[in-house]
């Protein structure tokens, strides 16, 4: 394979901060090569000089595919083939599948009128290279997000594709989304397309991965070939210290029951679910993408009520027909989405922490008590270990870590009896993570029940007491779990 990426000596600093330090990177023709690193070690950094969107200082050098560069400019990238598939896609909603994959095409024509009809071949063309099996005339806001990132995809052909970079693509995709999109990723590499994959979930990395490049605190620790690493020693290499995953203490066999949810059904949604939950509990939820696992813990938030069914909590019946019934009753959510749904992100740390006890800090008048406010988020801040600068700056300003402590925090602060936790740990790095998972340990330890959500299998194996399985809706499965827990709960994953 002959080089198409090759940079030396990027280096970029901002303000007080030094993202990177002296990189060296090169990327092959055809290569599919991961970037792995916690949040701030330069990744996005990186990606964005690669893409030609922010400039390295002085004495960087760089080619791509042969061609030397004094300064790599957008439209530099774009020319020669770089592509970059973000997190927030970059689609019209308002158009259908194949006017987003010709979009680029638009322009091409010399005469006053739209060829249509050599835009629909162009579209097709290049979705039938990837495998996309979709309406061409369907409208992209109709489409799954795994679907719409291949349409993304299938855009990025239409040009003269030599690299597709993806930040975080599986994020949001289910196993057999994830499948679909590495079979796509093979594809590309058939045609000498090379693919820079940037990813926290190292076993994706360890799946896919021709060579791995290490970023730590700006700079670069190595690449290495999979099997030169396993899932410790690449932690380490991200972390540079060691991080044991613990499983939580055994639940004591007299811990009475919190929670008993018996054949509660939401039309569309799930039928005829049952469990029970125990004080200091964590239960385990998984399940693929629309298993009804969401559908279900805002159901027991009170922000999907369901049809039939019934929820006793500590043995007295409850009907939870609005949010606010569930949080006065002691049940609290944090949510997948954190950037949406979590937090508001131009707001205060201390806003966004405060935002769910507000009346507990109203003073004499009536008015908001701004010292017994700051001196609440400040024990938070300090409980959860929160890297924050200061209690008001923006909590957009934070990492992803940083950020899901903030929600975390919202909802402890109104002291529940259980906490549902969906996805809680989507787009942080792998220490964020098993903060966040030792959290959740001490938490049950101190009596709290806890439902974790996940569709990563060792998330829920190496942090609860019991895994329910979910599909269509229903819960199919119990697992405890134990050494033949994995093959049990991938063999469910891959429910027809």
């Amino acid at each position: 394979m002959s080089t198409f990426i090759e940079f030396r000596n990027i280096t970029k600093l901002y303000p007080g901060v030094c993202a990177l330090d002296a990189v060296d990177f090169t990327l092959q023709k055809g290569e599919i090569h991961c970037l792995v690193g916690e949040n701030g070690s330069g990744k996005s950094t990186l990606i964005k000089i690669i893409a030609g969107v922010v400039k390295p200082e002085p004495g960087a050098q760089m080619a791509i595919d042969g061609q030397e560069l004094a300064a790599v400019q957008t439209r530099d990238a774009i020319d020669r083939g770089v592509r970059v598939i973000y997190q927030d896609l970059a689609l019209f909603p308002n158009l259908s599948v194949e006017e987003n994959v010709a979009f680029g095409l638009y322009g091409e024509s010399r005469g006053p009128m739209v060829d249509r009809r050599a835009l629909q071949r162009r579209a097709r063309e290049a979705m039938d290279a990837i495998g996309l099996r979709l309406d061409p005339t369907a409208t992209v806001a109709t489409l799954s997000i795994a679907e719409q990132q291949q349409v993304e995809i299938a855009r990025s052909i239409v040009g003269d594709l030599k690299l597709l970079i993806l930040d975080e693509p599986t994020a949001s995709l289910t196993r057999t989304e994830v499948d679909r999109l590495f079979a796509t990723i093979e594809r590309l590499r058939s045609r000498d397309i090379a693919t820079l994959f940037v990813s926290h979930k190292l076993n994706e990395v360890f799946e896919i991965a021709e060579r791995v490049t290490v970023l730590r605190d700006g700079r670069k620790i190595g690449t290495y070939r999979p099997d030169e690493l396993d899932q410790k020693r690449l932690v380490h290499l991200m972390t540079g210290r060691e991080v044991v995953t613990q499983a939580p203490e055994p639940l004591a066999p007299d811990a009475p029951e919190l929670l008993r949810v018996d054949r509660l059904s939401k039309t569309d949604n799930y039928a005829d679910v049952s469990f029970t939950l125990r004080r200091g509990e964590i239960l385990g939820i998984t399940g693929r993408l629309g298993s009804g696992r969401t559908e279900l813990a805002l159901s027991l938030f009170g922000m999907n009520p369901a049809d039939s069914g019934t929820v006793m909590l500590e043995g007295a019946p409850l009907a939870i027909g609005s949010n606010a019934v569930a949080t006065r009753a002691g049940i609290a959510y944090v949510p997948e989405n954190r950037l949406t749904q979590g937090l508001v992100m131009q707001q205060s740390i201390l806003s966004n922490i405060t935002v769910t006890v507000l009346r507990q800090l109203l003073g004499e008048r009536g008015l908001l008590d701004t010292a017994i406010s700051e001196q609440l988020a400040s024990d938070w801040v300090r409980r959860l270990d929160i890297k924050i600068p200061n209690l008001h700056a923006p909590v957009q300003t934070l990492s992803g870590g940083n950020q899901q402590k903030v929600v975390l925090s919202k909802w402890l602060a109104t002291q529940p009896k259980i906490l549902i936790l969906d996805e809680p740990t989507v787009g942080i790095d792998v220490v964020a993570k098993n903060s966040v998972h030792q959290l959740v340990k001490e938490l049950a330890q101190g009596g709290m029940g806890i439902v974790l959500i996940s569709d990563e299998v060792h998330e829920v194996l190496a942090n609860c007491h019991r895994v329910l399985v979910m599909d269509r809706g229903r819960i199919v499965d119990e697992i405890v779990p134990g050494p033949d827990a994995e093959r049990q709960l991938l063999e469910r994953f891959n429910l027809a």
